[in-house]
């Protein structure tokens, strides 16, 4: 691993959602790529004991062999002056002045559920746009993948609600488009997108964003939207769907002896 000379204590900043890199005092570390995958763990599970990292680097050797084949990594990684772990006891953490991405991600995520304000989430939902480790096919990385997709997708709503709860309908359908465009089919984001046309009057939009997402989920999984969504409408659907009902057959009257059509007696 090397580095430009700086500040022993200067900040390190670890990035993982998109590709490894570290960056310290503003300049790219470069890590050996058999040295990445330890500093990786690591950072996303802080305070692991060693045989939790061996295991989970070395899943297929016995014991002893990932422990050791752990202890030399780690010991690679210590002869580094740029070397952002610290070992306490039996667990190894990265040093406290490493900022790591991913962590910046949790806990913006954390703040905007508890109803921060969502303009805090920006920068780094632009950095979660971004698979974590894309290319890495671990198990642990497909596991924290997926947990950072989950979450980004549920901040994109909690953004989106509270900017509509504000009234900033503007900035409330960016966000739901945004947590459209990375799922799809997932339900939630076109549920707020039709909340949000409506809340602007705009019911032609709420019907299309309804429509386009029920061809798509009857397409694609032969399913319906859900009631809660069809709810949202229901005072619009409602009455369209009565109107293009068919009504009871009706009997022509009959015409009388000098032509002209009298109503049927009653009897």
């Amino acid at each position: 691993m090397t580095s430009e000379a700086g500040n022993a204590e200067a900040s390190v900043r670890l990035l993982l959602l998109g590709g490894f890199r570290l960056v310290r005092h503003g300049e790219p570390v470069t890590v050996p790529r058999g040295l990445q995958r330890i500093v990786a763990l690591i950072g996303l599970r802080p305070g692991a004991t060693r045989a939790h990292l061996a295991g989970l680097l070395w899943p297929d050797a016995a014991e002893e062999r990932a422990l050791s084949s752990l202890r030399t990594a780690l010991w690679r990684l210590r002869q580094e002056p740029a070397c952002p772990l610290r070992t306490v006891g039996d667990t190894v953490r990265l040093d406290p002045r490493v900022q790591v991405d991913v962590d910046d991600l949790v806990r913006t995520a954390a703040r905007v559920r508890d109803g921060g304000d969502p303009r805090l989430a920006d920068a780094v939902l632009t950095a979660a746009r971004h698979d974590l480790l894309p290319g890495w096919y671990d198990d642990w990385v497909l596991l924290e993948r997926e947990r950072l997709r989950q979450l980004r997708l549920h901040m994109l709503e909690h953004v989106a609600r509270s900017h509509l709860d504000a009234g900033e309908h503007d900035e409330a359908l960016q966000a739901a488009l945004e947590a459209m465009g990375a799922e799809p089919l997932r339900e939630t984001p076109h549920r707020l997108i039709v909340q949000i046309h409506l809340a602007e009057g705009n019911v032609y939009e709420a019907l299309h964003a309804f429509y386009a997402y029920r061809d798509l989920v009857l397409r694609e999984l032969q399913l319906e939207p859900s009631a809660a969504m069809s709810a949202l409408l229901a005072d619009i659907l409602t009455p369209m769907r009565a109107a293009r009902a068919p009504g009871p057959a009706r009997r022509r009257p009959r015409p009388g002896h000098d032509g002209v059509i009298s109503p049927r007696p009653t009897r």
